[in-house]
């Protein structure tokens, strides 16, 4: 099949949907947006380990022209946000634009017709004006290379591929790594299985969660009067807005979030020796901080040990650690995170000239404009692109600042009668000169710690320096100048 559309948009999470919905609202019908699996979601799709939820405040953590007066919790649980983002695409009517089972296996730019040239793996063909990738960074499960891992014979599988019809009744588990999806699901089985080994390699800060239930007359009161729900969501913004300034601005103020977390943990784990091997030697915030009420205590039970030692073999029904101990398990579960910097060294992506950018990207670092547009990529676009997560408030808000953004680049396009729209080099050089000299005065750099935040070159190329707020004033309206506008060509 081949299909010409005006717009092209892949993915189906907050970013592809968002994107949808306001091609929907500017009454743009012209676009298709493709899914690789059967179901939209995203990463909320790919999630179900047991206790899988957000670490952003649920009315936070959704779009702000589709509020949610349902919510059950504080923080909601995979499946609550999973429901809501079929919700909001049933409420604008965008099924009927999702291709699903249709995974892009690579992109062309045809300088001639000044079109995009997508193929799928399933032989099926897409010629469009602009390609929008909502495709995120945390979609590839990074499962480390273990020696010996071809010779197991037990059961293994990534947290975000979770084995739903293994039974872990009694089962020996392994658990490798202390991430966020970690201190997740730990709990959850640790009174389940009948052993438990939780293989640390640098222990988390994790601050106490302040979850809870929502009433049902905080409900009521959301529904019947939404002006309070958006104060609400407007006092959570800003709360953890604040928190910016122990990220970006001065690493020190993390050291009062230090003295909470620390005691929170003496709380919770009433063993010495367990509390110092559990007590990170970098400064918060220098990796992903993490909050929880029960991993903890889960680590006091009887049949939960914490192994500091690193893994150097893994035998037919065992693993070995750097002391020599052998420990027996029947399952070794990964809770080892994503591919965050090289998320996109799996695009086959062409631009002028022919030029490969995940190859570009690994010979000369990755450079975009405000994590949105590429020079030599026209009529490109990326969502929750290259150093526009966070660390302290909600990836939603950025994704609904660069949708604004797009839109308004497709404008452009279209009042110009344009056919491309590239950014200049220079502008893109001169936003990442700014953007890594503040990164470098940040706590992902001087926090004394190697992170996925990091590339091989010690480069933070993941998130975005400081206050979020600044980021919707710089990208609140495009500047015409930072792009050259190519007129379409005349045909004889």
């Amino acid at each position: 099949m081949h299909r010409e559309t005006k717009v092209l948009v892949i993915g189906t999470g907050f970013s592809g949907l968002g994107m949808a919905v306001e091609l929907r609202r500017r009454g743009e019908h012209d676009f298709v947006v493709l899914e690789k699996a059967s179901d939209l979601g995203g990463t909320w799709r790919d999630n179900s380990y047991p206790g899988c939820a957000c670490d952003v405040p649920s009315h936070m953590y959704s779009f702000s022209f589709e509020l949610n007066p349902k919510w059950s919790r504080m923080f909601a649980q995979q499946g609550e946000i999973f429901d809501y983002l079929q919700r909001v695409a049933d409420k604008h009517r965008l099924r009927p634009h999702i291709r699903f089972n249709t995974k892009v296996s690579g992109a062309r730019w045809d300088e001639d017709a000044k079109r995009w040239h997508v193929t799928t793996e399933q032989g099926d063909t897409y010629t469009t004006q602009a390609l929008v990738a909502g495709v995120g960074a945390l979609h590839i499960p990074n499962v480390p290379e273990l020696p010996g891992i071809e010779k197991f014979t037990g059961r293994t599988f990534h947290s975000a591929q979770w084995d739903h019809d293994y039974d872990l009744t009694g089962k020996r588990v392994a658990v490798v790594g202390t991430g966020a999806s970690a201190i997740q699901f730990v709990p959850k089985i640790a009174d389940q299985v009948g052993s438990l080994k939780i293989f640390q390699r640098t222990p988390p800060w994790i601050m106490p969660k302040a979850d809870r239930e929502i009433t049902g007359w905080e409900q009521k009161l959301f529904r019947a009067l939404p002006f309070t729900q958006r104060l609400y969501r407007d006092f959570v913004y800003w709360t953890r807005e604040s928190t910016a300034l122990g990220f970006a601005v001065n690493p020190k103020i993390m050291q009062l979030a230090q003295g909470i977390a620390l005691r929170h943990m003496k709380k919770q784990v009433p063993d010495p020796k367990l509390r110092q091997a559990l007590k990170p030697d970098y400064t918060m915030g220098c990796k992903r901080v993490l909050i929880s009420n029960d991993y903890y205590p889960a680590l006091s039970r009887s049949n939960v040990d914490l192994v500091t030692d690193k893994i150097t073999e893994v035998r037919e029904s065992s693993v070995v650690d750097s002391s020599g101990v052998e420990h027996e398990v029947d399952a070794i579960i990964y809770g080892t995170g994503f591919h965050v910097v090289d998320s996109f060294d799996y695009l086959d992506i062409q631009g002028k000239g022919g030029v490969d950018l995940a190859k570009q990207w690994r010979e000369k670092g990755i450079e975009t404009y405000y994590g949105i547009t590429v020079s030599g990529f026209p009529n490109l676009f990326f969502l929750l692109g290259p150093n526009t997560g966070l660390g302290h408030n909600s990836v939603v808000f950025m994704i609904e600042s660069q949708i604004r953004y797009i839109s308004q680049c497709l404008r452009l396009l279209d009042h110009h009668r344009a056919a491309e729209l590239d950014v200049r080099v220079e502008a893109q050089q001169g936003f990442n000169s700014e953007l890594q000299d503040k990164l470098t005065k940040g706590v992902w750099t001087q926090g004394g710690c190697q992170s996925w935040y990091l590339d091989a070159q010690g480069i933070n190329r993941t998130v975005w320096p400081g206050f979020t707020w600044r980021y919707w004033m710089r990208t609140k309206r495009v500047r015409a100048e930072d792009y050259v506008l190519t007129a379409e060509r005349t045909r004889p």
